[in-house]
């Protein structure tokens, strides 16, 4: 598979996994469960969205992906 296409999908992925863990987050905060404390899931959703950074930044500096050059 070409490399750009298994970087967008790995980083749709955690975007969805990110998304999920602050849903179910959400769903604790709003059911009042305490079987699983929300800051579990609050944590996941911030140890994946550095994630998320680090990547692109790796990804823009090994050329990976290219920055738009202008902003408009």
């Amino acid at each position: 598979m070409n490399t750009l296409l298994v970087f967008k999908l790995v980083l749709v992925l955690l975007l969805l996994f990110i998304l999920f863990n602050l849903a179910r987050a959400l769903f604790i905060m709003v059911k009042g469960e305490s079987k699983v404390p929300m800051s579990q899931y609050l944590g996941r959703r911030v140890i994946f969205s550095v994630l998320v950074v680090v990547l692109l930044l790796l990804a823009m500096a090994t050329g990976v992906i290219t920055p738009n050059i202008r902003p408009y």
